[in-house]
Parts: structure tokens; sequence; C-alpha cells
């Protein structure tokens, strides 16, 4: 017999990716997050997941090196850092442990990154100051009940209360929902004027009127608390508004293309992670003689998920860098996170059938990545969406 635990050592071996442009900062971030995932998140990623513990210390942890808040500057508590570094750290964070990487994300794509743009200085010191330290947690608050991938079809009103803001309505499926202390929102404040009398808020999660659902029991990412969050005649001070009136559709859209390139290193994360286990496993197995990495049909399907996930990081970094260098990056980041979610749940099912009976139970990582790769294809535009808003971009490329 073969040891398993063996198998689960060598996972840990692989080189960190890396790229012939790399800067030295973009190798040094990746090398810290591959060591500290190796070492911190891959050991508990397994009872986290198998008892939907949220990772406090790790996340703390994370916010120690400067995870939390990579692309806000140092003067409001973050690192200072650009696209491609905060890819680089996604990979190798959600590779250790993919529900650290949704928390990770959502904290610097959704809320850190719009409350960056669109604040004012006094904003910034209040709301976004202690979240990108990674002090406080925040949440993105935009999918309801009745609409998801319809965005602009938000029921959840903003009143505007005299000296304050009244806010009722539903918001569903929040990531971070019960450790955030502060939530992006997304609200009407003009019905007649459909997506465009939309505006966002900076909610302080601990505001009379606000209360949550129970957390919801997932097949996958279970680290993270994702749940609906309820507000009944929530009152929120007048300065609470990001943006001027009405801007907050153009918020929501910003942010989500932003936070697909958070996405796509999460999924690929979870793909290289899948690619690990398998080809560890294939080089210890034996079967009829020999180990199985000589076998045809398991080398085909390493080398197909090789080169998907090699194209994935790709598209991925291509995203990152056209947003470094202030270029449009909406079909990048759209066809990065459509890939690489893709790829994800490829990899994460051929890893599967790489190891047999042993990737179908728990004492082996494969049967994780499989259950965590699922969502990446849903949250923050479903494939489906991805599709139309790439078909779209390139039809407006080539329209005269």
């Amino acid at each position: 017999t073969h040891s398993f635990r063996n198998i689960r050592s060598s996972i840990l071996t692989r080189h960190t990716s890396t790229w012939p442009s790399f800067s030295a900062e973009h190798a040094a971030i990746s090398e810290m997050c591959k060591a500290f995932a190796e070492k911190e998140l891959t050991p508990i990623a397994s009872d986290i997941d198998k008892h939907h513990k949220f990772p406090e210390e790790q996340i703390k942890a994370m916010a120690s090196l400067g995870l939390m808040g990579m692309m806000v500057d140092e003067q409001w508590g973050g690192s200072g850092l650009d696209y491609m570094s905060y890819a680089i750290a996604m990979e190798e964070i959600s590779r250790g442990c993919a529900s650290a990487g949704v928390i990770m994300s959502v904290n610097n794509s959704l809320y850190c990154a719009p409350v960056k743009q669109w604040a004012n200085d006094e904003q910034k010191e209040m709301f976004l100051k202690p979240v990108a330290s990674g002090e406080k947690l925040g949440c993105f608050m935009l999918t309801e009940p009745g609409n998801g991938s319809d965005a602009g079809a938000a029921s959840t009103t903003a009143t505007d209360g005299g000296d304050c803001w009244i806010i009722n309505g539903t918001k569903a499926w929040i990531t971070n929902a019960y450790e955030a202390s502060y939530g992006l929102l997304l609200a009407t404040t003009d019905k007649s004027l459909k997506h465009k009398g939309i505006s966002a808020f900076v909610v302080d999660m601990k505001t009379p009127g606000v209360s949550l659902g129970k957390k919801e029991d997932k097949l996958g990412i279970r680290g993270s608390s994702t749940a609906a969050v309820i507000f009944e005649d929530c009152r929120i001070p007048k300065n609470s508004l990001i943006g001027p009136p009405g801007a907050g559709f153009k918020v929501a859209m910003g942010t989500l293309d932003g936070g697909r390139i958070g996405i796509a290193a999460q999924a690929l994360g979870i793909a290289q992670a899948s690619l690990d286990c398998a080809t560890a496993y294939a080089l210890e197995r034996k079967a009829f003689g020999t180990s199985i990495s000589n076998m045809y049909a398991i080398q085909e399907k390493l080398a197909d998920m090789s080169t998907k996930t090699s194209a994935s990081r790709l598209l991925t970094w291509n995203a990152a860098m056209h947003a470094d260098n202030g270029l449009p990056f909406t079909k990048e980041a759209a066809q990065a996170k459509l890939m690489a979610s893709e790829t994800a749940t490829f990899c994460s099912h051929q890893a599967i059938q790489v190891l047999g009976g042993m990737g179908y139970v728990s004492d082996m990582p494969a049967e994780r990545h499989y259950r965590d790769a699922r969502i990446t294809e849903i949250y923050e535009g479903t494939s489906e969406i991805q599709r139309l808003v790439i078909a779209g971009q390139v039809l407006k490329e080539y329209k005269p």
C-alpha cells in the first residue's frame, strides 16, 4: 500500500507560478503567499470546510501581511499595491483554502475598491481605513431574493428621511454577512429612474434595523458565511451615501469588473490545487505493475488540466495588467473569470477521475476542490452573464 500522507505532503512541492516580466515585488508577494498558504491554510482547510468554521486567526494573519486591502493606499490602511499583486496573492491563498480566498476577495474587490474610488476623505477615514487594514471586514450587498443577474432591478429602497436615509428591503447571498462590520449597499432612491435611480451607501452592520438570516448551508466554500441581510426601517446617517445619488448601478458594475479579477484568481487557485493533487497522486499510485502516471489516459487528463490552468492564468494576469495600466478591462475581466471558473470545474472533476475512489472521500482534498469550484461559475456574474458581457464588448469594438 502507498502512503496517502506522503501524497498530501508532495502536493505542496509545486514551484510558484511566475512570469518573465514579474517585478521583484511580484515575485516576493508570490513566494510570501505560497509559504503562508502552505503553512497556515492548507492544514486547516479540510477542518473549516467540515465544520463550517470561519478561519478567524488565519484572516487576522492575512491582515498582518497586508492582504486585506492590497490596492488601497497606505494612508487609508492598505498596502498600496496593484491588481497584478492582488491576482498573484489571490491564487496562492485560494490554492491553500478557497474559503479564505473568497473572504479576502470580497474585502478587497467588493468593499474596499468601490469605497476607495467613490468615497470622500471623511468617509474613507471612517469606512475604509479599518477595513483595508483588516481590523474589520466588509461585505457587498447587491443581490436580492428577486434579482440575481438582473442587477438593475433592486427593490431595496433608501428613502430620504431628512437627517437620515431609511432603508427597507432584503439582500441575499451576502458573503461575510456574519463577520462584516460594514457593508456596501445598493438601494433604490428613485424608482422612476430604474437603474439610474440606484444609489450606493455604506452601512454599519450593527445599526438598529439590520438583521441577518440563517447562515446558508452551502455546497462549498463553507468557511465563509453567506446569509440574507434584512433592513427594516434602518436609519443610516446622511453621510453614508457613497458617490452622487443615482450612481449606484455604475458603482456596482465597476466593482464587479474588478471583482471578476479576484474570482478568476480564486478559481485559478482551485484549478491549480486540483492539478497539484492529481499529479502527486498519479506519481505515487501503482496499478497494473506501474505508476499510473505512465498511462496515456492519465497523462491526457494532466495535460489538459495544465494547459487550461496556464491559459486561465494568462487571461487573469492580462486583465490585471489592463487594470494596472488604466485601460478598460470589462471584457478582459469577464474573459478571465469565465475561463478560470470553468477551468476550476474541469480540473476538479478530472482530479477526482485520476484519484478514483480516493477522490470521492474527504481523506484527500479533491472532493473539496470539486465543491469549492462550482460557485466560481455563479457568483460575481454567472458564466452566461460573462458571455453576454464579452459578446457585448466584442460587438461594440466592431461597430463603426
